[in-house]
């Protein structure tokens, strides 16, 4: 593994870099894969508000997610 990958394992077992990942990965033909749909103006709204923060910032941290494109703040120049 080492001279392939470059991944070592430390004393207590865990991978390095810290970045590498392994696992045991099983299927079956009737498998069903669970689908998130986009997030609408409404959740992102409600969210915001649940959190006591600013839709602006909820927007931007879900920004990959949405199903709208956000209204963007004009600047104002003084």
């Amino acid at each position: 593994m080492q001279q392939r990958a470059g991944i070592t394992l430390t004393e207590s077992y865990a991978m390095y870099p810290t970045a590498a990942v392994s696992g045991w990965y099983f299927s079956h033909p009737d498998s069903r894969y669970l689908v998130v749909g986009r997030i609408d103006r409404d959740q992102v709204e409600d969210y915001a508000r649940r959190k006591g923060l600013g839709v602006e910032e909820v927007e931007r941290w879900l920004a990959p997610n949405l199903g709208y494109e956000p209204e963007v703040a004009e600047l104002q120049i003084a």
